[in-house]
């Protein structure tokens, strides 16, 4: 299938791995340079040789910790335009909702909240001068089954669907979109990590 954005300039947040990988990939399949991004200099870098190497795309690691400015500054800048963002970021451990003190929930929030929104802000404006832009954002289905020790998780994600959705209907004239993913149960470091949190809480083995 053709989807029509061959030579575009898409960036991935948390790419390096898991859905944010996955994400990068079928884009370079697609036929879009991508900018792919994580924490770790090695594995950054390796998974942008993979998809390079499977799909003959132009694939840009950017390692940045997004939840600083300058982090966000060198992934915006490490290409002249942005025509595709993907927004996505690992979310908060679980933790019982009377343990969510002021610096978790700052941070909850500045992770799954503040920081997609900043990225929108910092784009959103070229693609309104280009009439073309795709803003996909990776949420959770806790958005719309919140689950219990995820509330932090929940509740900044459901805060960034609220923000975003008006935000979607004032940029739609100029043939910009943002939409979201609300994505499941997936074999990542993420879910696997819930699982096995879970499994020693209950004295179980994870399978």
């Amino acid at each position: 299938m053709d989807l029509g954005i061959a030579g575009r300039v898409a960036v991935v947040c948390a790419s390096s791995k898991g859905l944010g990988r996955a994400c990068a990939l079928e884009l370079a399949r697609a036929g879009s340079t991508v900018v792919v991004n994580g924490r770790d200099e090695a594995t950054t870098a390796q998974t942008a040789r993979e998809i390079a190497d499977a799909t003959s795309a132009t694939v840009i690691p950017v390692v940045a910790d997004l939840n600083t400015a300058d982090g966000r500054d060198r992934l915006i800048g490490a290409v002249p335009q942005i025509d595709i963002l993907v927004n996505n970021n690992g979310g908060p451990p679980p933790r019982d909702f009377r343990d969510v003190d002021h610096d978790a929930l700052v941070a909850g929030v500045t992770a799954n909240m503040e920081v997609p929104i900043r990225l929108v802000q910092a784009v959103v404006d070229g693609m309104i001068d280009r009439r073309f832009g795709r803003i996909v954002n990776i949420t959770s289905g806790s958005v719309k089954m919140p689950l219990p020790g995820l509330d932090l998780s929940s509740g900044a994600r459901v805060g960034l669907t609220g923000f975003l959705a008006g935000v979607a209907r004032s940029v739609a004239h100029a043939n910009v979109t943002i939409n979201f993913l609300l994505p499941g149960s997936f074999d990542t470091d993420r879910l696997r990590s819930l699982q096995e949190g879970a499994a020693r809480q209950f004295g179980i083995p994870t399978p």
